[in-house]
């Protein structure tokens, strides 16, 4: 019984991870191309590094949004048919 709820954690934690990886990394990759042209062009406007990252997270999210949906029905499906389980 412990070990099914510390394994439901594990899963949890790791549905969160998936679920984020796809938005940080589009974050982190548009932050360091904005760092670089910055950095290359000597312009430092602090809403250039801030409106570029915030609508390519928009964009990736929009386009992973059907994945992600599905990551979450799944994972509250098996949730809610291992309720039985954790009764008795």
């Amino acid at each position: 019984m412990e070990a099914k709820l510390i394994g439901l954690g594990v899963e949890t934690f790791k549905l969160a991870l998936y679920l984020s990886l796809p938005m940080l990394l589009a974050g982190l990759i548009a932050g360091l191309a904005i760092s670089i042209f910055q950095a290359t062009t000597q312009i430092n406007e602090m809403t250039l590094s801030f409106v570029p990252k915030i609508i390519v997270v928009v964009i990736v999210i929009i386009v992973t949004m059907p994945w992600m949906m599905n990551m979450m029905i799944d994972y509250t499906t098996k949730i809610i048919n291992m309720i039985p389980h954790f009764l008795f």
